[in-house]
């Protein structure tokens, strides 16, 4: 060889070596930086022996039963003994089948993903990744570094691949790497993924099951065995064949297997779907405030990871019928109130609720500074299409604001006597509107009505006082005149008060305000823990304060609690996952008795005679119902709000029913009236109740007997004409005028 070729060889090696070797010291560099937490700390040793993994935290009714939980993941550990053999054999055949011969790294597959996939440029040469290294992943997510994010990922996951092998066992792996890894829609962990897809636990996977969700690992969504079937069963038989290629199955058995067709049983799991879902949100905002209120650097509480146990006062099959009967009723509701307005519709094309909203909408308003016309932005909108899927056809943004205007909205609150909530039902469609109508004000219509006579009894009035049902217009209140609706005798009747409210006469119930004074029925209201605004005007009588559903049911419980209100609760307790308490709630602070037991026994009576004879009567006669119950419906003006109050010995209903846009209500009393539009929902949910054994403490119940000097009070014609030369002077259809003295 020639000096001057062998003096350039050498040359050439050395700057190879020169290069090599700093590019051997950078990689060292490298890696090194990584181990000391340059790009993010590792977990140490201790921190990796003391893995938990994430749970979710679980909401049980008063009967300890699960009716939702709270997580990031949807994860339910389960045992590897728990688990069938060939789960594990599809497992470790198609991604890891030196599982048991590495410590962690498998340095050879590496090597070969190396050389095929990265010089050689074949695809089918697979990942290098072992189990433990997946775990890994799972275990703590990469973390955006740029250009360097995978190189310094794969660094930390070999690392802590090696460390997790020095601690744990293999079985051990196996049984964290299931309980971690990630399925299609939030689903973590094999046990979780088989009830999703085959609802059966996964002990009870077949090999054929195992093997599909096995095969869904490689690309969760390509092979999402719901929404690809044909790629998950193609999938599915490469999983089947590597079994066989390492001798976990037979020939037989394979081409058995292999011809299986895929049958799923697939069931939706997620955190909104499910009973009592408007409970669950406002407990899911509570409990977020209270877990960073109670965590400590010790003890982190996280309602999404810590695997809580939420114990609250709901009655799981309560809130089931609540639900049942609310959606029955609006089932029929809702054809029957569209039915009425026809083509003339406030959400209809040229409605004007519909037209307004539609013109103060984000969408819309973007689309005018444009320079587009009024009609040219609709005709935009009507083919743009919105979020909202209504029975699995999604609309377009203006068919999705008249279908929001239109849809008739609801909620409902069951209390027993002691203030503890059975069932809670916030709105008509959680998955629609969001929105909990429970706490929302609105007014309350002649519900309200049960308060003023309950202050006028108070004040020194009996059921049998006798008040002219004509109508009179207060000259101090701009002429304002109440009237009544029905077949009610204004023209020389005076009714009872316990007639009056049986019918709901709206004179009288004014009047019943006059004698007692309003700041006498704002100051029973308060005892009643009504803490609301309340308007001093004579209209108060026939209700338009507004208040919640709450404060409602709250203050009717007065009637079934030794005249004592009471505070609406649902939480009890909340513990660890290891079942240690946390925080225990105590029942609210006993209220002072709002009124006096002869007043009380006065007003069930007559609620009663409401429901027996007055405008609730369809609870006996329409539905059949045999329960004691007293209550009272409530309808305000334009029949925007829809109201009943149902008092059973042991429970209190309260529920309204109307539209969340205030321009819109029934456009007759005969369909918005609370009798037919709030009441058939308390009836429902009392049917259902009636025919539940488990409900006899309920339905059973009767009223205390009433002591003879209240049955005594109660006795009377329930109408009584004005004396012969009062019906002579007075001419009845000449309205009363005169100043209204009550406040």
């Amino acid at each position: 060889m020639k000096p001057s070729l062998k003096n350039k060889l050498i040359s050439i090696g050395r700057w190879l070596g020169i290069v090599l070797g700093a590019g051997f010291l950078l990689l060292v560099l490298f890696i090194g930086t990584v181990y000391i937490g340059w790009w993010g700390k590792l977990p140490a040793k201790k921190e990796l022996s003391q893995l938990s993994l994430y749970k979710a935290s679980e909401i049980y009714d008063a009967k300890n039963r699960l009716i939702g939980k709270f997580y990031i993941e949807n994860r339910q550990p389960v045992a590897l003994d728990s688990l069938p053999d060939h789960l594990m054999q599809a497992l470790i055949a198609t991604e890891d089948a030196r599982f048991y011969k590495h410590s962690g790294v498998d340095y050879r597959s590496m090597g070969r993903v190396f050389f095929k996939s990265l010089l050689l440029q074949d695809k089918s040469a697979g990942g290098g990744s072992t189990l433990t290294q997946q775990l890994a992943k799972n275990l703590f997510a990469r973390q955006n570094q740029g250009v360097f994010t995978l190189p310094v990922a794969k660094t930390k996951e070999i690392i802590i691949a090696n460390r997790l092998e020095a601690i744990y066992t293999k079985p051990e792996i196996l049984e964290l790497y299931l309980n971690t890894v990630p399925f299609s829609g939030n689903t973590h962990g094999i046990e979780s993924a088989s009830r999703k897809f085959f609802n059966k636990p996964a002990s009870q996977l077949s090999p054929s099951e195992a093997a599909t969700l096995i095969g869904t690992l490689k690309a969760t969504s390509y092979y999402h065995p719901k929404q690809h079937p044909q790629r998950a069963t193609e999938r599915r038989n490469l999983v089947l064949s590597q079994m066989a290629k390492y001798n976990y199955l037979t020939a037989d058995s394979l081409k058995l297997f292999q011809t299986d067709s895929l049958q799923l049983d697939y069931a939706k799991f997620d955190e909104q779907s499910g009973i009592a879902p408007y409970f669950r949100e406002r407990l899911r905002q509570e409990l977020l405030t209270w877990c960073k209120e109670n965590s400590t650097d010790e003890h982190p509480l996280n309602l999404y990871t810590s695997g809580l146990k939420i114990y609250t006062t709901l009655d799981k099959d309560l809130q089931t019928y609540a639900e049942q009967a609310t959606t029955e009723h609006l089932k029929n509701l809702q054809p029957q109130m569209e039915a009425e307005y026809g083509d003339h519709a406030p959400w209809g094309d040229t409605g004007a609720a519909y037209l307004q909203a539609m013109k103060k909408s984000d969408r819309y308003q973007k689309l005018k500074t444009n320079s587009l016309d009024h009609q040219r932005i609709l005709d935009s909108l009507s083919q743009t299409p919105s979020e909202l899927v209504v029975e699995g056809t999604p609309l377009s943004v203006t068919d999705s604001l008249k279908h929001r205007l239109k849809s008739i909205s609801t909620g409902s609150l069951v209390l027993d006597n002691n203030g503890a909530v059975k069932a809670y039902v916030g709105g008509a469609d959680f998955s629609q509107v969001k929105y909990d109508h429970t706490n929302s004000k609105r007014q309350v219509g002649s519900t309200f009505k049960p308060i003023v006579y309950t202050a006028g009894l108070e004040k020194g009035m009996t059921p049998c006082s006798y008040i002219s049902a004509r109508e009179v217009a207060y000259e101090n209140h701009k002429d304002w005149s109440p009237s009544n609706s029905g077949d009610i005798d204004e023209r020389y009747m005076n009714y009872s008060l316990k007639e009056a409210l049986t019918h709901s006469i709206n004179t009288i119930s004014v009047k019943v305000l006059e004698k007692t004074g309003i700041d006498e029925v704002v100051s029973l209201s308060r005892k009643l823990n009504i803490n609301n605004e309340i308007p001093k005007v004579p209209s108060l009588a026939l209700g338009t304060a507004e208040l919640s559903i709450a404060e409602m049911a709250g203050a009717y419980t007065a009637f079934i609690n030794d005249q004592r209100p009471v505070k609406p609760y649902y939480l009890l307790k909340i513990t660890d996952a290891d079942d240690h308490l946390i925080e225990e709630w105590k029942k609210p602070e006993v209220m002072e008795p709002a009124f006096s037991a002869t007043t009380r026994q006065q007003m069930i009576a007559m609620m009663e005679s409401v429901v027996d004879r007055g405008t609730a009567t369809r609870m006996r006669s329409v539905y059949g119902l045999r329960n004691d119950i007293a209550g009272k419906t409530g309808t305000t003006q334009s029949n925007k709000d829809a109201w009943f109050m149902a008092v059973t010995p042991q429970l209190v209903v309260a529920t309204w029913v109307g539209f969340d846009d205030h321009r819109i209500g029934f456009k007759s009393t005969r369909v918005g009236q609370g009798a037919n539009a709030a009441l058939p929902i308390s009836a429902k949910l009392l049917q259902k109740m009636n025919a539940d054994p488990a409900m006899k403490p309920y339905t059973s119940a009767r009223f205390p007997q009433a002591s003879d000097q209240v049955l005594s009070s109660l006795e009377c014609e329930p109408t009584k004409r004005d004396g012969f030369f009062k019906r002579l002077f007075t001419n009845p259809d000449k309205k009363k005028k005169r100043r209204f003295k009550g406040g």
